[in-house]
């Protein structure tokens, strides 16, 4: 296993030998106090390494990260004590340039606990928020110098699900459209689908008349779920039930439209595992999920059409596969193995879809999420 902190020698070659559009990854390391960190690392393109540049550790528990796409801002969940009564927080930093050094500017209420996802709309408008433990999705506007304001929106998800006990309203995630004019929530304690009108400029969340958009599975505990490059189709990764769903998604109305669901898992393992994430490549051949328990990330093949098949399903090198990233060329897949404290990169072969894992995994301590500044 390959630690960060002796590889701050390797800031010295990097300053010779660094590529110049190498980008900056951020590794969330979800601890309280002075534990809890955003890494920064300089990624090399050529090789797929890492080498430490900075840990900042103004920030608690950063749980989810997400980066605005000028690369200028990074917002992250920032709390005491994660999943408590009390809200938690949304904080916004500014990225200094190369350097991977963070500055905070503020912080701001999720108006919920357990805020366990963000997004940033592609203006840098607005930043959106789902609460896991009070099941609920918020939109809070950004500032010119990218800090943030009060929520503006906030909607309380209500209902349950064949297991009124266990599910309540849980909103796992929420992903604002490529074109910025829908958000779609995923809510695992409710098995659906939430879709939202989305105003940017006024961080307005305004629930679709058909809502909701999909309703899953009863048990099927919807996670995230992530657009197709091309935008014409939306994958939910289900972690209660170890499957992915693929669905045609209108532009025009922002609607969902069932085309197909797999496992995630071989069909001789019967083991606990649920899933985490799900990330595909941006030439939009490939998808990737993992499964937490069997360890592993399931490689699927994707068609014209949108539908997937099965590649295969090859071990994450670590306990926990909580998070994916996928370089902007394609060729690199980042694993964040939660619970192993581990970040392992894998090369992606172009033509099959298949991981090699590069070096022996990074260690970081309990690594929740990975983003690219680019």
């Amino acid at each position: 296993m390959r630690d960060f902190v002796p590889f701050i020698l390797g800031l010295i070659i990097m300053s010779t030998s660094g590529h110049a559009a190498d980008p900056i990854l951020f590794v969330s390391a979800f601890n309280a106090e002075d534990r809890g960190a955003i890494h920064s690392c300089r990624f090399d393109t050529a090789t797929g390494q890492l080498v430490l540049l900075h840990r900042m550790t103004d920030v608690e528990n950063p749980f989810f990260l997400v980066v605005s796409a000028d690369a200028r801002f990074l917002y992250s969940i920032d709390s005491v004590r994660f999943g408590d009564p009390d809200d938690e927080f949304v904080a916004a930093f500014q990225i200094l340039g190369q350097t991977g050094q963070l500055k905070k500017l503020n912080r701001q209420s999720a108006r919920g606990t357990a805020s366990c996802y963000l997004d940033i709309d592609p203006t840098g408008r607005s930043v959106l928020v789902a609460n896991y433990s009070s099941g609920s999705v918020a939109a809070l506007p950004v500032h010119k110098d990218g800090s943030l304001g009060e929520a503006r929106s906030f909607i309380p998800h209500a209902g349950t699900s064949v297991n009124p006990g266990h599910q309540q309203p849980r909103a796992h995630s929420i992903v604002v459209s490529p074109d910025a004019r829908f958000a779609l929530a995923a809510d695992l304690g409710l098995d659906k689908i939430l879709g939202y009108r989305f105003d940017a400029a006024a961080s307005a969340l305004v629930a679709s008349a058909a809502q909701p958009l999909v309703s899953l599975p009863p048990g099927s505990g919807p996670r995230h779920l992530t657009f197709h490059p091309n935008g014409k189709h939306v994958y939910v990764i289900n972690e209660t039930q170890n499957t992915v769903a693929v669905f045609d998604y209108s532009l025009s109305s922002g609607t969902l439209h069932h085309q197909q669901t797999l496992s995630t898992l071989p069909d001789s393992f019967s083991g606990v595992s649920h899933t985490a994430d799900l990330k595909i490549t941006p030439d939009g051949q490939f998808l990737y999920g993992t499964n937490r328990g069997h360890d592993s990330i399931a490689v699927y093949r994707i068609a014209t059409d949108g539908r997937l098949d099965l590649v295969g399903i090859e071990p994450s090198l670590g306990q926990g596969p909580q998070n994916l990233l996928i370089s902007s060329d394609g060729r690199w897949l980042l694993c964040a193995n939660m619970p192993a404290s581990t970040v392992v990169v894998f090369a992606i072969d172009s033509e099959t879809g298949h991981l090699t894992a590069t070096a022996d995994p990074y260690a970081v301590p309990m690594p929740a999420c990975l983003r690219w500044r680019h």
